[in-house]
């Protein structure tokens, strides 16, 4: 499950030389084969972490680059020393388990490589003396071996280099201290029973998915087997006989996928009264998807009264009152029999309630992501129309079968859909920062794996349930690149769109520059200019129109290179289509013209804002009253920058600058001072830079305007602001300027006097 505690430090150091290989415990020989230092010796307790984490981040970290000869490192038992291994995926291929053919293996788990054929086999031999435990499970090529098809001509040999033949002869045979052995859903036509039966003594066998008519042969361990696994088996009344010999089982697992196949064994109370009479150590039994029938449960006349309990002697399953002590684990998902009320077992796996659904994604997301689908799409039903009453222990869970089952689509689909309500704000007080960290970085993976429109969308409202830009920093450039990715093609999915739009905005919003221009070069402004045009062909200005100007807005903040984009990219011929297209959409006109403000501030962007064609918009938009103040005051700031460079920057003959000018301070003189403002200013610099001048008094009068207002309606924000870049000197000198404006100069006065006030109110007069 995935944990809430810190990373130890054992765990930190483990994942640090892993990702820095070459600076830490190895070199590049040749320039591309890693090679252990020679002065190295790592015991086994480091060695199996290092694989196994390596693992883990292969298949959780895309920012993670594996090593093709990453498993030669392990090669040498006297530097490297290998006991424990837990490899999984297409990761692991014949020649990585060649390079440990040396080692000690005493525990190889081997889940779902696919890549593994018959040559593995044979490494396997190798271990023969020390292998206790042995996990195969999912490796459903390993009993093939290639057959060169030498006897054929060469078209048979261009469609078919190979030919996958079965290995029959190989056996356990030598495995002299194999206990544990798990040989779930593998080729289903290997003989099971004459690989097996030179085992001496099996404890634990796991025949998941695998059919066999005749399991007698299972009676040669009927005094040592204490775990028998046969998930999705066809069972009859012969297995049932072999298996209630098996008397020293611990651990029963019967279950079946119920919607894998027809299937017409039902569990009857007899066979339920074989297991209690025969298996009397029996701990853990699961029956889940099995029909069972009705005389399993006991009559409502029989059923005792009271709260639920674990007693066996008031069990509401009849077979179990018969029982000596409660199971540790009673599996019944998908069975009738979890609904019951007195179930005689600690914990019980099923449908019922909260409780068991979590019991069940916990006992089946390691092997069986079929289940544990629909467990999850339980809990999702809970989680979005109940309350959760384990929030924390739900969303490790849900955690664990997304990093597990990364490239089950199922799996991604209900996990993600599950992730954004337990993830909402009615939960987010009792989850840690590092357990959030996990929920993104799981989302991150759903996205890169998948283009389906449902992963897609899961995902991107999951991300909403969180606080951005601060809790997505730590992967800032992995998300950007994922949501730019989803927007390149203009038509997606309209909703995907919107949200991950909106979510481009957000993680551009309130970030330094340097992550503003990482973005930008990522391609984010033509990505955006692209929806824009995109809309505009549809003639619709809706939120993704909207939100996608906002984003321009934001990423343009004090990034000259930004804007340099912007206006490379048509940026300029998009906003007056736009303007023309969508005349009455105020909100649309205030986020143009705020992006054109930040243009507007970079002196070598300015001329190409200099024709006859933009300076008339931009004096006809100072008399707008769209959204209040706010068109009207981007304009003339605009302006404000064009006019700071002088009447020898003025190329156009219409407008003339001092038609201009007179508009300027027409619009400003029209504001009202205490106007509240959809704006948020990060610096003052631009606007400070209009004071010290008197090439044009109008751009001084906007810049003295904008700080007058906003110290005076925002004093708490935003005069700590002027008095920190150091704005109180430049006004004072304004007042002593004898080309200012009486106007700007009382303006000024006025702001100093807002600030002095801030001061005197937030000095600390205790003794």
């Amino acid at each position: 499950m995935a944990s809430d505690s810190p990373d130890s430090l054992l765990s930190i150091c483990t994942d640090f030389c892993l990702r820095n290989l070459k600076g830490t415990l190895c070199y590049l020989l040749d320039n591309e084969i890693l090679r252990l230092h020679p002065d190295i010796f790592l015991p086994s307790e480091i060695c199996d972490r290092l694989v196994n984490e390596y693992i883990e981040l292969v298949n959780a970290d895309s920012s993670f680059e594996p090593h093709d000869s990453f498993f030669t490192l392990f090669s040498e038992p006297q530097s490297t020393r290998l006991t424990r291994l837990h490899l999984r995926e297409d990761i692991v291929q014949d020649h990585d388990l060649e390079a440990l053919r040396k080692q000690d293996l005493v525990e190889l788990y081997l889940t779902n490589c696919e890549r593994l054929t018959a040559k593995s086999l044979q490494t396997l031999a190798n271990f023969r003396q020390t292998l206790v435990s042995l996990s195969l499970f999912g490796c459903s090529n390993i009993f093939y071996e290639e057959e060169s098809l030498g006897g054929y001509d060469e078209t048979d040999r261009l469609v078919n280099p190979t030919r996958q033949v079965l290995v029959r002869d190989f056996t356990f045979q030598g495995f002299q201290h194999l206990r544990f052995l798990n040989l779930g859903c593998i080729t289903k036509v290997v003989d099971v029973e004459q690989m097996l039966c030179p085992l001496i003594c099996l404890k634990a066998l796991n025949l998941s998915g695998i059919q066999l008519n005749d399991i007698g042969f299972l009676t040669q361990w009927k005094d040592s087997l204490v775990s028998l696994v046969l998930y999705n088996m066809d069972l009859s009344e012969e297995h049932i006989r072999v298996i209630v010999q098996l008397h020293k089982l611990k651990h029963l697992d019967i279950s079946r996928d119920k919607h894998s196949s027809y299937y017409k064994f039902k569990l009857t109370r007899k066979v339920l009264c074989l297991f209690v009479q025969n298996l009397d150590e029996l701990v853990s039994l699961d029956i889940s998807g099995h029909l069972t029938l009705e005389n399993c449960a006991v009559s409502k006349m029989d059923e005792e009264l009271g709260p639920p309990s674990n007693n066996p002697t008031k069990s509401s399953i009849s077979p179990f009152r018969a029982m000596k002590r409660p199971l540790q684990f009673l599996g019944l998902f998908e069975t009738s029999l979890c609904h019951l009320t007195h179930i005689p077992a600690y914990k019980v796996s099923g449908d019922k309630n909260e409780e068991q659904v979590l019991n069940a994604i916990e006992a089946y997301t390691e092997h069986r992501p079929e289940i544990t689908s629909r467990a999850i799409n339980l809990l999702f039903d809970i989680a979005r129309i109940e309350r959760c009453h384990q929030p924390l222990r739900a969303l490790q869970l849900v955690i664990a079968a997304l990093k597990c089952h990364k490239y089950d689509k199922t799996i991604q689909v209900t996990g993600s859909a599950a992730l954004f309500y337990l993830t909402n704000s009615d939960y987010r007080s009792e989850q840690s920062v590092r357990l959030r960290q996990q929920v993104i970085q799981v989302v991150l993976n759903g996205m890169e794996s998948y283009q389906e429109v449902t992963v897609q969308r899961n995902c991107c409202l999951t991300l909403c349930n969180f606080s951005i830009p601060e809790e997505l920093e730590f992967q800032y450039q992995r998300v950007n690149e994922l949501l730019l990715n989803i927007l390149i093609p203009t038509r997606q999915d309209e909703s995907i769109q919107r949200i991950a739009v909106h979510l481009c905005n957000a993680l551009v919003c309130q970030v330094d520059n340097d992550h503003k221009e990482a973005v930008g070069k990522m391609g984010f402004v033509m990505t955006m200019l692209k929806l824009i045009q995109k809309k505009l062909q549809d003639k619709m200005c809706d939120q993704v129109m909207e939100f996608s100007w906002s984003a321009l807005w934001n990423i343009t903040d004090e990034t000259p290179d930004n804007c340099e984009m912007f206006l490379n990219y048509n940026g300029m011929k998009l906003f007056l289509e736009c303007l023309k297209e969508f005349p009455e959409k105020q909100e649309l006109h205030r986020n143009m013209l705020g992006l054109l403000g930040n243009v507007a501030e970079v002196r070598e962007l300015r001329p190409q804002l200099m024709t006859s064609q933009f300076i008339t918009v931009f004096s006809n938009l100072l008399d707008s009253k769209a959204d209040g103040i706010e068109v009207s005051y981007n304009a003339c700031g605009v302006l404000s920058h064009i006019m700071f460079d002088g009447p020898q920057a003025w190329f156009n003959a219409e407008p003339t600058r001092q038609e201009v000018h007179e508009r300027m301070w027409s619009a400003i003189c029209s504001w009202d001072i205490s106007s509240r403002r959809n704006i948020n200013y990060r610096s003052f610099e631009p606007i400070l830079r209009l004071l010290p001048q008197s090439v044009s008094p109008v751009s001084q009068h906007w810049a003295t305007w904008a700080l007058y207002n906003l110290v005076s309606v925002y004093p708490e924000k935003y005069c700590p602001l002027l008095i920190k870049e150091g704005g109180l000197p430049l006004l004072t000198d304004l007042i002593n300027m004898h080309s200012a404006h009486e106007e700007t100069k009382d303006m000024a006065r006025k702001v100093l006097e807002h600030c002095g006030n801030y001061n005197e109110d937030t000095m600390d007069t205790s003794l």
